[in-house]
């Protein structure tokens, strides 16, 4: 159970992008746990019947922005709860190894679709919502391995702090998380699939990335969850523009 109240978004109408699995998933979750319905928005949706009760699906590319607009158009009066969770991350790539076409898709996908969702959500963002976007440690320190990535993630706090000014005298608060290394099943992917480019073995890229952390542990899918709601609730009612590192301490 998050240590937010159970009701903490009760009768609140969220959407939340990328929802159908990894982080998206999970916040999908807690946001309904603490009482909010709504939409995610997301590629290849979950169906249904395996969402939430009072939760739906719509297939969308968050990178098509004609798709986007009309997924909007169909979600109805108001949004309270708004969480860009949908993203990717291309494989390493040292900036000598640059695929520049890969480059701007990660940035279509990261960075404009972020902004693309702002951008149509703002007409129905009732005075005082809150704006979750999931940023990445990425979106504050450098990784000679991701570049694009990277980079993607910088210019995305950019946007959340500019927005946060924006639209901060309607009570929107703004807000990005910053996970670190979550053992989603997607990271777990990326590491089996360095593994067998020549890599380190999923436990020991595991181990190695936990070693470096405070708490000597990688973060968990529900603790980013934990703080996503932690943002969307009126727990952090003083809390906008801001990063928040789930990262169990990488300092």
């Amino acid at each position: 159970m998050s240590p937010v109240g159970e009701t903490a978004l009760a009768g609140a109408k969220a959407v939340v992008t990328g929802g159908s699995s990894g982080i998206g998933a999970a916040i999908v979750g807690r946001l309904a746990e603490a009482g909010a319905e709504g939409f995610v928005l997301d590629l290849r949706p979950a169906s249904d019947g395996i969402l939430p009760p009072g939760w739906s699906a719509l297939a969308v590319d968050v990178g098509d922005d004609g798709a986007l607009e009309t997924a909007f158009g169909r979600l109805g009066d108001r949004i309270d709860v708004l969480v860009a969770a949908a993203g990717v991350v291309p494989p390493w790539r040292r900036i000598g190894a640059l695929d520049l076409v890969e480059w701007d898709e990660v940035f279509r996908v990261n960075t404009r679709a972020v902004a693309a969702t702002l951008h149509h959500a703002v007409p129905l963002l009732t005075d005082g919502a809150a704006v979750v976007v999931i940023a990445s440690l990425n979106a504050w320190r450098g990784d000679p391995n991701l570049p694009a990535y990277t980079a993607s993630k910088h210019a995305v706090l950019g946007l959340v702090r500019s927005a946060a000014l924006d639209l901060g005298r309607r009570g929107i608060r703004v807000n990005a998380l910053g996970p670190g290394p979550v053992a989603t099943a997607a990271l777990l992917a990326r590491i089996d699939r360095r593994a067998a480019e020549g890599g380190l073995p999923a436990t020991e890229a595991l181990g190695q990335a936990a070693a470096q952390t405070a708490l000597g542990r990688i973060a968990s899918v529900e603790e980013v969850a934990d703080a996503a709601l932690f943002l969307a609730s009126g727990a952090s009612s003083g809390v906008t523009g801001h990063l928040l590192p789930v990262d169990a301490g990488l300092l």
